[in-house]
């Protein structure tokens, strides 16, 4: 009888744990650049939370450069909200590396090398409507002794490079630590979504989040958002002696990584069969790495990852029009580094205060097609 309780007893205390339920106010998908800055921003404003997410160094926030461009595209023409986004990002970036023992933000111009007489042109037209953000930069002449080139640069100025990889680290390393992050791969078979609140497993929620990144593709809540499947391609490679003191642009981008690692890219690859590396695009760079630099250089890896961009060029921010106990932050593109500090807290805010979201952001208005 004594044998009996014993045993009974044993397995009462090994079984107990996975009976424990857990109350959390949310419940997170995701720790790429937007879970990472929406868990942030929700625990300090007092409430709790877990993350779910299965450890990936292959995600669109990990291969990305952490690059904040004010300006973008062939044209030259300044980012969307780029004012209000860009100072808020810094900001954010900054104090948060101040709890994190980091440093997360510094200032990195592009030097724009001209391949062209008619990119020195157009950049000589687009410069006094965007003076803010293009000039000339002086004593170009320094650059001979890197680069071979036979036209002007142009800077622009301010640029910024986040340290995305610290980031996300070190604030796994928090989450492990507050016991707020479920080491996992997130399965719908495990998630019951109701009216009042959402159970994942053994937790309970008043909501769940959506960051997932290019899971979001399948999510069947936010399939129907107009997500654009991209892919981009990347090279580290190792450059002693080059100054880590800007971003250098030639249609290619050699970003300055660690010690005298550079961050070489990017591809937007619209029509693609995989996600893996391609041999052409490490051939291609190689070419133009040893016509454009002369310095010696060694490619050490060569990443790839899809990214979560869209059609209409604006994130996925709010909660399900039919269902709000489910939400979504997401669609960042290649922009999350000055899109999801500034949406975060915007997010938070409203989650918490109820405050509005800027409609065109907010996951609503496409309420019509997420209602069928």
């Amino acid at each position: 009888m004594a044998l009996t309780l014993f045993l009974r007893s044993s397995l009462i205390e090994i079984l107990l744990p996975i009976f424990v339920i857990m109350n959390v106010d949310y419940i997170i998908v995701g720790q790429g650049i937007s879970g990472s800055f929406l868990s942030h921003d929700l625990l300090k404003a007092g409430k709790t939370v877990m993350v779910i997410d299965q450890s990936n160094p292959f995600t669109a926030s990990k291969v990305a450069s952490g690059v904040i461009n004010p300006i973008t595209g062939r044209r030259m023409v300044r980012t969307w909200e780029i004012e209000k986004l860009m100072p808020f990002a810094i900001s954010a970036y900054t104090e948060w590396g101040k709890e994190l023992h980091a440093t997360l933000v510094q200032q990195c111009n592009i030097l724009d090398f001209h391949s062209s007489p008619q990119m020195v042109l157009a950049f000589a037209e687009r410069q006094p409507v965007e003076k803010d953000y293009l000039r000339i930069p002086e004593n170009t002449d320094q650059w001979k002794k890197y680069f071979n080139y036979d036209f002007s640069i142009g800077e622009i100025d301010p640029c910024w490079l986040i340290d995305i990889n610290t980031l996300l680290t070190k604030w796994r390393l928090q989450l492990t630590h507050k016991e707020m992050l479920l080491e996992e791969t997130f399965h719908w078979k495990d998630c019951i979504v109701s009216e009042a609140h959402v159970t994942y497993k053994n937790i309970i929620a008043q909501k769940i989040i959506f960051c997932e990144g290019v899971a979001g593709f399948d999510n069947p809540y936010f399939a129907m958002l107009p997500y654009a499947r991209n892919k981009g391609q990347a090279i580290i490679a190792k450059i002693p002696g080059l100054p880590k003191t800007n971003i250098f642009k030639q249609g290619i981008n050699i970003v300055p990584w660690k010690e005298d690692f550079f961050w070489i890219g990017s591809t937007y690859e619209w029509d693609f069969t995989d996600t893996n590396p391609s041999p052409d695009f490490r051939e291609k760079v190689e070419g133009q790495l040893r016509q454009w630099l002369k310095l010696p250089f060694e490619i050490v890896n060569h990443i790839a990852s899809e990214r979560p961009a869209n059609m209409e060029r604006r994130p996925f921010v709010g909660l399900h029009p039919v269902t709000d106990t489910v939400g979504v932050f997401n669609g960042m593109g290649t922009k999350g580094c000055s899109l999801a500090p500034h949406f975060s807290q915007e997010f938070a805010s409203h989650l918490v205060k109820n405050t509005p979201i800027n409609p065109q952001v907010d996951v609503r208005r496409f309420s019509k097609i997420l209602s069928r």
